[in-house]
């Protein structure tokens, strides 16, 4: 059985970076989704891919995946990268860009 470990990201809805320390584990679809014929929804019968198990480290989350012989692949996050800014750079003299209003 497979299953992927990866740290969840920041929501976009919201600006705070909450829960973003943690690693989920989630196991891959089995079985393919299907149309349900009287309503029309979505509809699987493995619910293995409702499960998701939070770990607070990724070694926690591997150990837990080999533990149980899963086969485990692992998504680290990429880095942000944050240029600082200065609300005084809009007005300097030597701007590359012209401002305008």
């Amino acid at each position: 059985m497979q299953v992927r470990i990866y740290r969840s990201p920041k929501t976009a809805t919201q600006s705070g970076r909450a829960n973003t320390k943690r690693w989920v584990l989630e196991f891959e679809p089995q079985q393919s989704r299907r149309i349900e014929p009287l309503m029309g929804w979505t509809a699987s019968g493995d619910t293995r891919q409702q499960l998701r198990l939070f770990f607070d480290s990724e070694e926690e989350a591997v150990d837990y995946a080999k533990r149980h012989g899963y086969m485990y692949s692992v998504e680290r996050p990429s880095e942000r990268q944050l240029r600082p800014k200065a609300y005084a750079d809009n007005f300097k003299y030597d701007r590359r860009l012209r401002w305008t209003h």
